[in-house]
């Protein structure tokens, strides 16, 4: 078998949030390709990169008092972990924002330049006088020009559906600082690739690189005319790197983010003592992206563009994925659907997201649903019911005697798995992981049928049938140990244990072509243990309670945006309007809750000795200590809440945008605790 060389890439995740379980979906999916490969017996490097320039960034860093710089790497540290909690395995892990992606920014614009592909000219944008930056359309929002409806943002009307230049909103606002933006004109650069539209047509339309559903697209949507000039550049201030030769210029950030694949690739050359051109100047080198389907013309025509200029190896496949809605439904904050990874991690064994995304991915842009009733009955049945369950039923008979010296006769079942594996292993390749997972399963089912019949537990009552339930158990184990193998890119942690208690490591695809024979049998360790739906409820009710403050932390900023993003509601009855108890009420003892990340637990007094115990989301905003005294004002009939953490019994009132601009409202002196708020 001739090895492989592979470097694959998945998408850069941006420095501006943290992951979420619908990001996982994509480097979860790289994840098992590149285990795979690498258990294959090819030599296959998996690089990523933050990828931290751009204006959110900027302004974000701005909003919260520090340099971008510590912003970005606060959040690098925070995907790394998330990723490591995950068993996603990178051979490096780099950013955007690094002198080897500098290096490289240069050498691809000095590549266009040498081959006349930029223009320049002036371009018209919407200007923030108070924030001083020139505003991206999701940073303006006003009034549809067409059918009138408010708040919408500065490219299209979620209402009606128009698209329109930010300039043409009615009223526009600026969501950065309230103000209302002036129109100035700015110096910006493009690259002409409808120069490069004969190449582009002919590598994307060659069955070779792309889905076909994905040619089929570019196809009717792009390559039938012209290809329109990229703007390449950003007027200052950005937070990225400055255009060498067009001083308070910036490569916008669609530019410098692919050059990241380059960048870590050149990072771990460094640290390993390898030549980069090996890797992307090597016509034997494969290069592999997964990348979702919202960022397919990025890497199907500017990417190719970019490496056919700068003379780089073109990408091998793209491999392009679809999004990931949870109970049939987008993920949603309010309803605790939107989970960060840190959520999940929080509460369920990671294996088990490996395996269900695994048992939905297959080789098209289909989206794919977590429903969540299936996925705990999915991982119990699977896992635990068919995988785990083989070994927990046979290794407890054979730890004094361990395997079998030789291989027992089994019916065909072992030879039968193994011919199964180059199935296997073709699914794998083409990224149909739902099929290889069906296939698993069903040589699962026939080792649990021949367990099932064989009855090793009653065997070991009888002494004189000791070699037969030595051999049986060793045909259990091997058949278990099979599919280990099978599922060792999916589940690495499984292989680990695997070899840990047939005292033989897992490293090569091929060994399950072999039995293994003669090896000691250590004591069975729990490897998987079946999914509590209760632990499903409390993932979803902390992603609630985390939601909360971020939402209002998207629906409002100063200045009248804060008002155009959540609108004043129905007017409602004065009889309506009583039915909501306000009291003053008095800090009496306040304390962190453990393991929760922005709550606060609150005993709050109405005077004499009626209290209320309240959860608030204001923790890293508020000392506990400095709050005990303090008046605050309180809803007193709101409905108990079960949580997590205990019954909250009411709620305290508080404005602001959320993140560290939350603030508590607090009466004037002489307020009493019980007093109703009229």
């Amino acid at each position: 078998m001739t090895t492989r060389q592979i470097l694959v890439t998945a998408a850069l995740p941006y420095a501006n949030g943290h992951i979420h379980i619908g990001h996982l979906v994509e480097y979860l999916q790289t994840d098992i390709w590149v285990r795979f490969q690498k258990l294959y017996g090819n030599r296959c490097l998996y690089m990523c990169s933050d990828d931290t320039h751009g204006t959110a960034i900027m302004l974000r860093a701005r909003q919260e008092g520090r340099s971008e710089e510590a912003l970005i790497a606060e959040m690098k540290q925070a995907h790394e972990d998330d990723f490591a909690g995950f068993g996603i395995e990178f051979d490096n892990y780099g950013s955007t924002n690094s002198p080897e992606n500098q290096k490289f920014c240069n050498e691809f614009w000095a590549a266009f330049r040498k081959a006349g592909l930029v223009s320049e000219r002036d371009v018209t944008q919407l200007y923030d006088p108070e924030a001083g930056t020139f505003l991206a359309d999701r940073f303006v929002r006003g009034t549809c020009p067409r059918c009138k409806s408010d708040g919408q943002y500065g490219d299209n009307c979620d209402s009606c559906g128009a698209t329109y230049s930010p300039a043409d909103l009615i009223d526009p606002i600026s969501t950065v600082s309230g103000a209302t933006p002036e129109v100035r004109s700015s110096l910006h650069l493009f690259v002409n690739i409808e120069e490069l539209h004969e190449f582009l047509e002919e590598w994307t339309q060659s069955g070779e690189h792309l889905q076909e559903e994905v040619a089929n697209y570019l196809k009717g949507h792009f390559l039938h005319e012209p290809l329109r000039d990229w703007d390449i550049s950003r007027p200052a201030p950005y937070f990225g790197f400055e255009i060498p030769d067009s001083p308070g210029n910036y490569w916008y950030v669609w530019f410098d983010a692919p050059i990241g694949y380059m960048a870590s690739t050149q990072q771990w050359c460094d640290r390993n003592g390898e030549d980069f051109n090996d890797w992307w100047r090597n016509e034997k080198t494969e290069i592999h992206h997964f990348i979702g389907k919202d960022i397919t013309y990025f890497h199907t025509l500017f990417w190719p563009a970019m490496l056919k200029t700068a003379g780089y190896n073109l990408p091998t496949k793209v491999h392009i994925h679809g999004f990931l809605t949870v109970g049939g439904e987008k993920m949603s904050k309010s309803k605790g659907t939107f989970i960060r990874a840190t959520t999940y991690l929080n509460h369920l064994d990671p294996a088990y997201l490996r395996y269900y995304f695994a048992t939905k991915l297959g080789p098209r842009l289909d989206d794919l649903d977590l429903n969540l009733e299936e996925f705990v009955a999915k991982v119990n049945s699977d896992l635990v019911g068919k995988v785990v369950n083989l070994a927990s039923r046979s290794a407890k008979f054979v730890k004094d005697l361990g395997l079998s010296a030789e291989y027992p006769d089994d019916g065909g079942l072992f030879a039968a798995a193994a011919e199964a594996g180059e199935q296997i292993a073709a699914n794998y390749e083409n990224c149909d992981y739902n099929a290889a997972m069906r296939h698993i399963m069903a040589l699962a089912d026939k080792a649990n049928k021949f367990v099932e019949d064989a009855e090793p537990w009653k065997l070991r009552k009888e002494p004189d049938k000791q070699q037969q339930l030595q051999d049986v158990c060793t045909i259990a184990l091997n058949l278990f140990r099979q599919l280990a193998i099978y599922l060792a890119p999916v589940l690495p942690r499984l292989a680990e244990q695997t070899g840990e208690l047939l005292s033989t490591p897992i490293q090569q695809w091929n060994e399950s072509q072999r039995p293994l024979v003669g090896t000691s049998v250590n004591k069975f360790q729990h490897m998987l243990t079946r999914v509590e739906e209760s632990q499903v409820h409390a993932m979803i009710e902390e992603s609630q309670e985390e939601a909360a403050p971020e939402e209002a932390e998207n629906q409002y900023n100063d200045g009248p945006e804060a008002l155009a993003n959540e609108p004043l509601a129905e007017e409602c009855t004065y009889d309506e309007f009583v039915k909501v108890d306000m009291r003053v009420a008095r800090v009496v003892a306040a304390q962190e809750v453990e393991k929760a990340d922005k709550l606060l637990q609150l005993t709050l007094s109405l005077g004499g000795d009626v209290t209320r115990n309240v959860f608030a989301g204001i923790k890293g905003v508020y000392e506990p200590e400095k709050l005990v005294g303090r008046l605050v004002i309180c809803c007193a009939n709101l409905a108990p809440r079960k949580m997590r953490f205990g019954v909250s019994e009411g709620m305290v009132l508080a404005a602001g945008p959320g993140g560290k601009d939350i603030f508590v409202l607090s009466p004037d002196e002489g307020a009493k605790p019980g007093q109703r708020v009229h």
